[in-house]
């Protein structure tokens, strides 16, 4: 008998034939050929989703790259949480930027900051208009480290809370589940144009990006 005429024969072939026939479609699509494709490469599905979101990466910004506008800034100043974009901050002004990658943690506490905050009166005497720090936290935290350590409006403790600074700039890097996206450490200057005259970038452990390091450039 055929399976038209064999009930139990049609109860097997039916779902086969669907089982088939979607696979034959799913082998068809262009997702699966990037999959296959991916998987034969050695190819992981977070591959997948970066080649994915390709358009959203910022390539990390170089000296003589103008530093990006309309990107916001925050500080809590005066009881009110501000928020201002870099060409607001930067344009016209010769500044440092440095970078943290979080508050109250040991290197920036012990050693980045503070070093920006002794050598301010150095760093203006050699042309820094703006000294600004920047990290990947909110305003009020920025605020009450700023005040823990005796900044003092020496150093403009800038939040960029949702981390849209340093993506812009190509610096957003992932710390893992304790710190998850938070900023490179780096420092760089700027000229009144808004253009990266230098840019210091850490290579592991703490020194390239010191304020020793930006004011040996500036005395230049």
């Amino acid at each position: 008998k055929g399976a038209a005429e064999d009930p139990e024969m049609l109860r097997t072939a039916l779902p086969l034939a669907i089982l088939i026939g979607s696979a034959d479609a799913f082998a068809s699509s262009a997702f699966a050929g990037s999959a296959l494709s991916s998987r034969l490469r050695g190819g992981s599905s977070a591959g997948l989703r970066q080649a994915s979101s390709s358009s959203g990466v910022h390539m990390a910004l170089k000296v003589g790259d103008t530093l990006p506008t309309g990107v916001e800034l925050s500080v809590r100043e005066d009881g009110k949480m501000l928020s201002f974009k870099t060409e607001e901050l930067f344009k016209g002004k010769r500044s440092v930027i440095f970078a943290v990658p979080g508050a109250f943690t040991p290197t920036c506490s012990e050693q980045h900051l503070p070093g920006f905050v002794e050598k301010n009166a150095e760093l203006t005497k050699a042309g820094a208009e703006v000294v600004a720090c920047v990290s990947v936290n909110d305003p009020f935290v920025m605020r009450e480290w700023g005040i823990a350590q005796k900044v003092d409006g020496k150093v403009k403790m800038l939040a960029d809370g949702n981390g849209a600074f340093s993506t812009a700039i190509g610096q957003i890097v992932d710390k893992g589940a304790a710190m998850g996206m938070r900023s490179n450490r780096y420092a760089m200057v700027l000229d009144k144009d808004m253009k990266v005259e230098a840019l210091m970038l850490e290579d592991g452990g703490f020194g390239e990006t010191s304020a020793e390091k930006v004011l040996e450039f500036l005395k230049k």
